[in-house]
């Protein structure tokens, strides 16, 4: 962060900050500013992170062009990888109402299935006396 300036000048810094805003005035001075170097430095990093993910989705969609032209045939390794990625992609957005639409197994109980035997064998218990 302090690659331009040494010791001595963080130093002299310090001295003129005392000097100007005196010892009660100056730790508040140093932890607002710090506050807003740490805010620049969180906005720097929430663009860098856009930017690159924006240049990921541009890499993905002119090899999606390219393996397109080419009739998705005999692609290149990082062509294949793209079109991969895109897949997985479009699995992951449809997974959820995958597993809304059909109803799980807890949610929904299990019905018993009653046949002609079944039944006939539970009435021929239900016959005989308990002793």
């Amino acid at each position: 962060m302090f690659d331009g300036i040494g010791f001595m000048e963080l130093l002299l810094i310090g001295v003129l900050g005392l000097v100007v805003l005196g010892p009660e005035r100056l730790p508040v001075a140093v932890r607002s500013i710090s506050g807003w170097i740490r805010a620049m430095k969180k906005m720097a990093n929430s663009v860098k992170d856009e930017l690159e993910q924006e240049l990921k989705i541009e890499q993905l969609h002119t090899d999606l062009k390219k393996a397109e032209n080419q009739g998705l045939k005999n692609l290149a390794p990082e062509l294949q990888d793209s079109i991969d990625q895109l897949k997985q992609a479009a699995e992951s957005v449809n997974r959820p109402y995958q597993v809304e639409d059909a109803p799980s197994a807890k949610e929904t109980p299990a019905k018993e299935t009653t046949t002609p035997e079944a039944t006939s064998t539970e009435n021929a218990k239900s016959d005989k006396p308990n002793g």
